[in-house]
């Protein structure tokens, strides 16, 4: 079992610090970062990275908000209007982060006509690992608990309960996704396909792990990233099924020039 460790606030200094949201910012800069250097390495501009990255994060954190307030609490802040805009008040849900940065991405790509698939590769390559800095944060403050278990990273709870805790599984999920990109990197990938593994590794993990879950509104049997993690799932397995057709493979190396074959017959003389 995994003990109890909480953290809600910590000090350097005489500063305080908000636990969630400075891991939450540490793994977004970490996600950038990874993101930027694969973008070099591809030969795109990594300037492009870091000039989206503000715009990105105000986005999932706006998207993250509403998706939320609409998807998990529509009553409470119906009644709490001015509530929506209090940075203080807990209440973010990821994938509405996703589908916001999404949009502004789409919109940033089109705009200084770039390509959008090459820069969503890069980009999403750092996400993973993001990710699982910024679950860590959950984790410790405890704002995902699920059922009572006795698996083996179940966590023993102050009254002695020992549940999952979907903050600690989602940041291993993210750690667990970088291995694999780490894996799969290991040939040529077409365009797309490592936005399409995210999308589906990550649409699949949640669909999962929120059946644990047992705080979250339902609808149907199911909560509302569960529904949007189906339709998300058959995108992320189009793209990387798409990524696979021959037309959309990496050319050959054409610096590589091979020696011209000898003549059998011998030149003319001038």
């Amino acid at each position: 079992m995994i003990p109890w460790i909480q953290s809600e606030v910590f000090h350097i200094g005489p500063i305080p610090f908000r636990t969630w949201g400075t891991l939450v910012a540490i793994g977004f800069v970490v996600a950038t970062y990874i993101g930027a250097r694969r973008a070099k390495s591809k030969g795109l501009d990594s300037s492009v990275v870091w000039d989206l990255a503000f715009w990105l994060f105000i986005a999932a954190f706006i998207g993250a908000r509403l998706f939320h307030v609409l998807g998990y609490e529509p009553l409470y802040y119906l009644h709490h209007p001015l509530e929506i805009f209090d940075p203080r008040k807990p209440g973010y849900a990821i994938y509405g982060g996703f589908l916001a940065s999404g949009l502004v991405f789409w919109y940033y790509i089109k705009k200084k006509k770039l390509d959008f698939m090459a820069y969503a590769d890069a980009i999403v390559w750092g996400v993973p690992w993001g990710y699982g800095i910024g679950r860590i944060g959950c984790f410790l403050i405890h704002d995902h608990p699920g059922m009572l278990s006795n698996f083996i990273l179940a966590v023993r709870y102050p009254n002695g309960q020992t549940r999952h805790d979907l903050g600690l599984y989602l940041s291993i999920a993210g750690f667990v996704m970088g291995f694999i990109f780490l894996f799969l990197n290991r040939k040529p990938r077409g365009p797309g396909f490592w936005l399409g593994a995210f999308v589906t590794l990550d649409s699949l993990t949640r669909f999962w792990l929120d059946f644990y879950r047992v705080t979250d509104v339902t609808y149907f049997y199911l909560t509302p990233t569960q529904w949007l993690t189906i339709p998300l799932f058959g995108v992320g397995v189009w793209l990387v099924l798409r990524s696979s057709q021959p037309r959309f493979q990496q050319p050959p190396d054409s610096s590589v020039i091979p020696p011209k074959p000898l003549s059998s017959t011998p030149a003319s003389a001038d």
